[in-house]
């Protein structure tokens, strides 16, 4: 019997393999599933007739598999143990005494010899690839160079005052009180609930992305529902809390509900009148979901009459176009500078060409009153706009967290993407100049100083995502004022942030073309000396748990088109890797200013876009209704149907490492070392902890004391990393996804330094719910 129903697996199998492998063949794929379901079919025939000879022929099949396998892919583990698993399974289960008594003709010899063999062969050589890490580039920061002196900063040592920690955004601390020594010994110093829970009526991507902040005694922080919670840094007790009370938009506008961060002003400019107004010396600014801009009392969370109105607030859309509610708010904190607040918003992605402006603009940071305004669809006038006027439609936004340099004047701005991203046809000139670019606009009048861009035409999404890190560093004996801008695709850009120019190479490299007809695509596109973008997909590069499902993900990436990086979308269903998901996102990278290095993880997703035809501008063809309209692109000639590209059990087709962190020398552009990253405990089905590499969202940051820290991994851990060799030294367990950039700040009443984690989830990435600000410290003495 049991001989029976081993034949009926192989037979199965076989049979499968052997259909998909024929059509493998025929597009031009490897002849391997096709022989191999043959030799199996052959196999279950003999079992059937119960001929030992059926061993000799699976010996065969385990040999052949073995061979082809090493000659794919080396002595890659995960990829080696997909491809023979299963065979090697099936081969064991027909060595079994209760099979082998069933095949009378030959049994008296040693027809089963082979086969063992070949299994044990099979074994020995995955042991062998199971002790070694192919995927790390196990390195060394090299000795510490002589760092330019850093600029005096108006933040103390111990406070976290921006998203960044400063306007540089380097995210970077300079406690050293835990180091690679004692973070072994790090606990939970008090954790905090928010209370605030994603609830029926809102988006998926309901996340909790922020960064809380840090003045003299009080942690400040957002909750996706724009709620502002003030805690006392040593025990983590409530303050106080102000609810916006934001009107709950049009779920079916509405693509994101997040709070990054709020900004802080210390009123050190600021003359007030006595009385309650001087509890507004100090404030914070908080963008809400219904478009408003508020400024809030640090010390009390009221609101602050005179900016804007009575009740303390700016209505963002004032003259904007295409007024819909929930299509537009700014997501990140806005940044403080010159007496001014300057905010950006974001826009909803790819619904139809009739969105609102992506303009940035500049208010007085006591009156609200708009001072200047930059539209990338009308750059040159910066003047505010006439009270009847309206901005620019549909033009290029910034989303993430722009920059600010003091000494130099400028905001360095991180740009996106016209909707739609992947149909750039009718876009204009100024359009297509400062589209996936940073921008550097001068803050006294929101002039442009420079434009640098990432992308050319861009046509994938690939808006420039993190914050902008400034950081003097020495090269080649000089100091030199510089910007470093990681961006979706895997390159990051330094750039003399004086200028714009690149302070290592760029170079210019022909592009794939052939875009969908009425678009086209750049001849060339750019690409940085510091680059993580991965190796070219190939069918080889194809992954699944067995066989099986790696033979669907092979036939799927001849199916669709794919010629590397920046193939145009394609009404054939094309394969965009990176992904738009990003290979850096808008956690950004931390730079340390000191050992003068970058500490980042680059994610590995790919997607797939499959442009279809629209023959009117209201009928949904990729979205269901009760929902935003994602990629429906009403308007233009194509709805784009995108989605991370995944075998039929729903994971990645292409194979891991899916996530590293690394470190690079940003005065010689070398990578460091890059490590394999995370396990895919939460994203199995099975909760085992291989360390495979898992994707990520949110952001580093680095302590003077020589760590780096890190949440966003999407197995649900902080985890803490020497930040000289990049080795993994602490970790702990979170009760939700931990996808926001953590924080650290001293506390004069117990001279500790903690470390903040914050873990809500996140929509986007299935990641578990929650409302957890959790602070981590040493034990006290």
């Amino acid at each position: 019997m049991l001989g029976k129903v081993a034949a009926s697996c192989v037979l199965l199998v076989g049979i499968v393999l052997a259909a998909g492998g024929a059509w493998l063949l025929t597009i031009g794929g490897s002849w391997y599933y096709f022989l191999v379901g043959l030799a199996m079919v052959a196999t279950a025939v003999l079992l059937f007739s119960r001929q030992a000879a059926a061993l000799v022929v699976y010996a065969f099949i385990i040999a052949i598999t073995l061979a082809w396998s090493l000659g794919e892919v080396g002595l890659d583990w995960w990829q080696l143990a997909p491809r023979g698993g299963l065979i090697v399974l099936m081969g064991a289960l027909l060595l079994l005494p209760q099979i082998r008594r069933d095949l009378s003709v030959g049994r008296s010899g040693y027809w089963h010899v082979p086969l063992a063999v070949s299994a044990l062969v099979a074994v020995m050589v995955a042991g062998y690839a199971m002790s070694r890490s192919p995927h790390d580039l196990l390195g060394e920061a090299r000795n510490a160079v002589a760092a330019p002196p850093a600029p005096q900063s108006d933040v103390p040592n111990g406070e976290w005052h921006a998203y960044g920690c400063t306007h540089e955004g380097q995210r970077y601390s300079p406690l050293d009180q835990i180091t690679p020594v004692n973070v072994k010994l790090l606990k939970k110093a008090w954790v905090y609930n928010t209370g605030d829970l994603r609830g029926a009526g809102d988006p998926e991507e309901t996340t909790y992305e922020v960064t809380p902040l840090m003045i003299r005694d009080t942690v400040y922080l957002c909750t996706p529902h724009h709620v502002v919670i003030a805690l006392d840094a040593e025990t983590g007790a409530e303050k106080w809390r102000f609810d916006p009370e934001i009107k709950q938009p049009d779920k079916n506008d509405t693509q994101h509900l997040t709070c990054r961060g709020v900004s802080y002003d210390s009123g050190a400019a600021r003359e007030t009148a006595a009385g309650a107004a001087d509890d507004c010396r100090e404030r914070l600014f908080l963008p809400t979901t219904d478009a408003r801009l508020i400024a809030l009392s640090a010390s009390t969370g009221a609101v602050c009459p005179g900016f804007g109105g009575s009740d303390g607030s700016i209505d963002l859309w004032a003259n904007m176009p295409n007024v819909k509610s929930g299509s537009y708010y700014s997501t990140s904190p806005p940044v403080v500078a010159q007496g001014l607040i300057i905010v950006g918003g974001a826009v909803n992605d790819n619904v139809s060409v009739k969105e609102t402006s992506g303009v940035i603009r500049a208010f007085n940071i006591d009156t609200g009153a708009l001072v200047w305004n930059w539209d990338s669809g009308n750059p040159r006038e910066t003047a505010p706009i006439a009270a009847n006027a309206l901005y620019t439609r549909n033009s290029p936004n910034s989303w993430s967290v722009a920059s600010y340099d003091a000494s130099l004047g400028l905001v360095y701005v991180p740009m996106g993407n016209a909707p739609p991203d992947q149909f750039g046809a009718n876009r204009s000139k100024d359009v297509e100049t400062y589209s996936a670019a940073i921008v550097a606009l001068r803050v006294a009048t929101g002039d442009v100083a420079w434009v640098f861009q990432t992308v050319h035409h861009d046509l994938w999404d690939m808006d420039v995502p993190a914050q902008p890190s400034l950081v003097d560093l020495n090269i080649n004996g000089a100091p030199v004022p510089a910007l470093v801008a990681p961006t979706k695709q895997g390159d990051i850009y330094v750039l003399d942030r004086r200028s714009g120019q690149p302070l290592f190479p760029v170079t210019s490299n022909p592009a794939p073309q052939g875009a969908v007809p009425g678009d086209f695509t750049a001849p060339t596109q750019p690409s940085s000396a510091i680059s993580f973008n991965p190796p070219r997909l190939t069918e080889a590069s194809m992954w699944g748990l067995t066989p099986l499902d790696q033979l669907y993900c092979r036939v799927q990436f001849h199916r669709l088109r794919y010629e590397g990086r920046y193939t145009p979308p394609s009404t054939q269903g094309t394969i965009v890797y990176p992904g738009n998901f990003g290979t850096f996102n808008w956690g950004g990278v931390a730079v340390d200013p000191e050992r003068q290095l970058l500490f980042a993880m680059p994610v590995y997703v790919a997607f797939t876009v499959k442009m279809i035809p629209r023959q009117n501008d209201t009928e949904r063809l990729v979205s269901k209704p009760g929902g935003p309209a994602f990629n429906e692109n009403f308007g233009a000639p194509y709805a784009a149907k995108m989605g991370p590209f995944l075998s039929l059990i729903g994971l990645p087709c292409h194979a891991p490492p899916w996530g590293y962190i690394v470190g690079v020398d940003l005065t010689t552009a070398k990578t460091l070392y890059q490590r394999v990253n995370g396990t895919v405990r939460d994203l199995a089905p099975v909760p085992m902890p291989f360390k495979m590499g898992v994707p990520g969202i949110g952001g580093p940051i680095i302590t003077r004391g020589g760590l780096a820290f890190l949440s966003g991994t999407l197995d649900y851990f902080v985890r803490a990393y020497d930040v000289d060799t990049g080795e993994m030294l602490w970790e702990d367990r979170l009760p939700a996804g931990g996808q926001a950039t953590p924080m650290s700040y001293w506390s004069e009443i117990s001279q500790r330094q903690f470390v903040i984690v914050v873990a809500g989830g996140h929509g986007s990435t299935g990641t578990k719910a929650g409302d957890s600000i959790i602070a981590y410290a040493l034990p006290m003495n």
